[in-house]
């Protein structure tokens, strides 16, 4: 997937580099999903009518349903499902929008801002961006699909310390119930995380939510697998 690197200049002459997918991609999202939504919806009919020639076959009820929907509503509808996909996906693709003041970090309709002085590194960590605080801490993790080397070079046009690994990557260990070391209620956090982890994945809101509670206990984790890592920062 191609991106875009863009740049403008504001009034007072403070250059800004915006990254995220290009127009010319996002396009491109928009009409494979639209149709293959489409093709699906064509699909749909002649395999519902193929179902309920079958008694044994399951969901009997909604392949009648289908049956008896026009071929076309059935190709407009899937075109629909397409779009609405196409929008998902984009709504979830970060944008970054770098100065050398701050870094803005845009997801699911969501901006975090962070000034340049609070950010200490910056790398990427698998698929994930992270952005390191002085005190060790992650100020943040985020999804990231852009190409990692245009993301370096951004960064550290504007000044920021990119890393090419975690400079913390030695202090993580493997969480298991009860691990001591770790600050007073991290425990039972990591458990509840660790239950939303295993049922419903790493994007899921209650797993980035509980991590967030465990930053302010003074707890790094991450996860490889479904299975949690941790570190304590000051």
């Amino acid at each position: 997937m191609s991106m875009r690197e863009g740049r403008e200049r504001r009034p007072q002459g403070d250059k800004v580099t915006v990254l995220g997918r290009s127009a010319r991609g996002t396009v491109l999202v928009y009409v494979v999903l639209l149709l293959a939504g489409a093709g699906a919806g064509r699909l749909a009919g002649p395999l519902a009518d193929w179902l309920v020639t079958l008694p044994w076959a399951p969901l009997q009820g909604p392949a009648e349903l289908v049956a008896s929907v026009p071929a076309p509503w059935l190709v407009a509808a899937g075109a629909a499902a397409g779009l609405v996909l196409g929008f998902v996906v984009q709504h979830e693709q970060l944008a970054m929008r770098l100065s050398d003041e701050r870094v803005v970090l845009t997801r699911e309709g969501r901006a975090r801002e962070f000034s340049r002085d609070a950010v200490a590194a910056v790398f990427r960590d698998g698929k994930q961006l992270v952005l390191l605080g002085h005190d060790g801490g992650e100020l943040a993790r985020q999804e990231c699909d852009l190409d990692v080397g245009r993301v370096a070079d951004a960064f550290t046009e504007h000044g920021y310390a990119w890393a090419d690994a975690d400079p913390y990557e030695d202090e993580f260990r493997r969480w298991v119930p009860d691990t001591p070391g770790l600050p007073e209620g991290a425990n039972a956090i990591l458990k509840a995380r660790q239950e939303s982890l295993e049922k419903k994945g790493p994007s899921d809101d209650d797993v980035r939510e509980l991590r967030e509670e465990l930053a302010r206990l003074g707890v790094v984790v991450r996860d490889e697998k479904r299975r949690q890592y941790w570190r304590t920062f000051r």
